[in-house]
């Protein structure tokens, strides 16, 4: 069978447990199993116990070791289709959803998605930008409204006029026609602002905001929309941010109806990643390219159920 093209041939696909082993060896190491431990290329493949024994050093691994799969006990198939089914549903996907399909509890799916969104973190240095392309920059809010809290968690200030109290502030850039980065920060002012600008921002670039105070003052040309009077005046506008938000949105309220703010970061690099992978090099990609993009980043990432609970 050819490489899977959706969902239905993907389950039958990585329903061999080998072939899950040699898609995963063959995008974690492109040119060649190394050994984990030292490095080594010399090698031999105990079939019987599905993993390799390295000459060099004696030691066993298997395709797990090093990866979010790993101390899994939870068989790469199902490892598989749960990575397909996140990098390929637009507005996400609940891991009851996950739980059904392909049967484990709600509370391994559960923890097996947040595992799978480290994997969807690109950890680019790379600046958005440059050579006078237009960066639009924008912050929205995330989070219940207040007069639908309980009493207990209501905060004790109340700020009707804009309704933020309470909700978490997140920060996006997005090179027009390109990338987009996107982070939860502590506030939106000046200082913060234009820290984040210069770490993600190119040199040459046109700064496109709208009139919030907190973005005057950069080194970069910048246009302002003023929302109050118009959305676009001619190429200046922030609707390529603001078409994000609403993605993102639409899965933080439709799909996973409440995040907690511990783990909002990592809802919105899933989010981040599928927007930024539906193109590459003007071509469109599709759900087979998505996943092989994001199983070439499973290694070198771990995360316990300690950490993703905030009890390490």
């Amino acid at each position: 069978m050819n490489e899977p093209k959706t969902l239905q041939e993907a389950i039958l696909y990585f329903s061999d447990e080998q072939t899950c082993i040699n898609t995963v060896a063959a995008l974690r190491w492109p040119d060649g199993v190394t050994c984990p431990a030292c490095e080594g290329k010399e090698h031999y493949y105990l079939a019987t116990q599905k993993r390799w024994k390295c000459k060099e050093c004696g030691r066993q691994f298997s395709v797990k070791i090093g990866t979010i799969f790993e101390d899994s006990p939870i068989k790469l198939d199902k490892w598989l289709t749960a990575l397909w089914m996140i990098v390929n549903c637009k507005n996400g996907v609940s891991s009851y959803e996950v739980h059904r399909t392909i049967g484990v509890t709600q509370k391994s799916s559960w923890f097996m998605l947040q595992r799978l969104r480290l994997a969807l973190q690109s950890g680019s240095i790379t600046k958005l930008g440059g050579s006078g392309t237009p960066v639009e920059m924008d912050e929205t809010f995330i989070g219940g409204k207040v007069k639908n809290m309980h009493k207990a968690k209501k905060p004790k200030a109340a700020t009707k006029s804009r309704g933020i109290v309470g909700k978490t502030i997140v920060v996006g850039m997005l090179e027009r026609n390109g990338r987009v980065k996107a982070q939860v920060v502590e506030s939106r002012t000046q200082a913060v602002l234009h820290e984040l600008i210069r770490k993600n921002v190119a040199t040459g670039t046109i700064l496109m905001t709208d009139e919030h105070g907190g973005y005057r003052g950069t080194d970069f040309e910048h246009e302002i929309i003023n929302h109050a009077n118009e959305y676009v005046n001619g190429l200046v506008h922030t609707n390529g941010i603001e078409n994000f938000w609403s993605l993102l949105k639409r899965g933080l309220n439709g799909t996973y109806v409440s995040v907690e703010p511990l783990h909002l970061f990592r809802y919105i690099d899933e989010q981040a990643f599928r927007f930024n992978n539906r193109k590459q090099k003007g071509q469109n990609l599709n759900d087979s390219d998505r996943f092989q993009i994001a199983l070439s980043q499973i290694s070198g990432k771990r995360l316990t159920y300690a950490e993703v609970t905030g009890k390490c």
